[in-house]
C-alpha cells in the first residue's frame, strides 16, 4: 500500500464518522440501486451486504464491471466528473447505505486529505482489478479465465478460515461468467474442473479457495500479473 497503517485506518475512521451522520437505506436482494435512466440523488456510502455495478447489452447479457463492499462508495465517475450513468446498481445481498450530496461529499473529502487519500486509492485499486480481467479476457482460455476471477476474489472478498479463503460476496455460476464474458454453462463446466482438482468448493452459496497458490497457478496468473 502507498500509505502506512496509522493513515489508513484515520482515513477510514473519518469516513465512517461522516457518513454516519446520514440516515440509513435499506435495499432488498435483487433491487435496484440506480438505473442508467436515472439520476444518482447523492454518493452512496455501503454500510453493510454486497452491490454489483453492470451493464447490459441489448440482447439483455449482464457483465458485471464492479463489486462493492462495505466501506465502498458510489458512483465516484458522477460525484467527481458529472458523468451520467449508463449502468445499473443492484443489490447482490440485503445492503444498508448510507448517502449524501456530492456538494456535501466534495466540501468534505477538499477539508480531509486522509480520507480523500483513501478515496482515491481505493478507486486505484479498482481499476487495477478490472485491468487484470481485461488481461485474461483477452488472452486467457475459458479455465484460466474462471481461475482468475477466483483468484481477485479471494484477494477481495476473502477472509482466511480454517485454512482455507472464504470468498464473503456470494457468487453464483452466472455472476463469475458475467464478470469474465462467457456463458453460464462454459463457466460452470470450468469450476467443475477446479472443485475435482479440491482447489476449490463451495458451500452455503459462498466459495471456498483450498489452494490459493495452486489456483494462481492454474490461472497462469503469474505469467499476466
Amino acid at each position: 500500500m502507498w500509505y502506512n497503517r496509522g493513515v489508513k485506518e484515520e482515513s477510514v475512521e473519518k469516513l465512517d464518522l461522516f457518513f454516519s451522520q446520514f440516515r440509513l437505506l435499506n435495499y432488498k436482494k435483487h433491487e435496484v440501486i440506480l438505473r442508467p435512466d436515472g439520476l444518482p440523488t447523492g454518493v452512496f456510502y455501503l454500510v453493510r451486504g454486497y452491490v454489483k455495478f453492470y451493464a447490459l447489452s441489448e440482447s439483455g447479457q449482464e457483465l458485471n464491471l464492479i463489486i462493492f463492499k462495505p466501506g465502498d462508495f458510489f458512483p465516484m465517475i458522477w460525484a467527481f466528473n458529472d458523468v451520467n450513468l449508463t449502468q445499473y446498481l443492484e443489490a447482490m445481498t440485503a445492503v444498508e447505505i448510507q448517502r449524501c450530496s456530492k456538494e456535501e461529499f466534495k466540501i468534505f473529502l477538499q477539508k480531509s486529505p486522509e480520507a480523500l487519500w483513501d478515496v482515491t486509492s481505493k478507486i486505484l485499486i479498482r481499476l487495477r482489478g478490472i485491468l487484470e480481467r481485461m488481461e485474461y479476457m483477452v488472452f486467457g482460455n475459458a479455465y484460466q479465465k474462471v481461475a482468475s476471477i477466483l483468484v481477485i476474489c479471494a484477494e477481495r472478498f476473502g477472509v482466511k478460515r480454517d485454512g482455507e479463503i472464504l470468498i464473503r460476496v456470494p457468487l453464483t455460476h452466472r455472476d463469475i461468467a458475467s464478470l469474465i464474458g462467457l456463458t453460464r454453462e462454459t463457466t460452470s463446466v470450468e469450476l467443475k474442473k477446479l472443485d475435482k482438482k479440491k482447489i476449490i468448493s463451495k458451500k452455503g452459496g459462498l466459495f471456498r479457495v483450498k489452494k490459493l497458490e495452486k489456483l494462481k497457478e492454474e490461472a497462469q496468473w503469474y505469467q499476466y500479473a
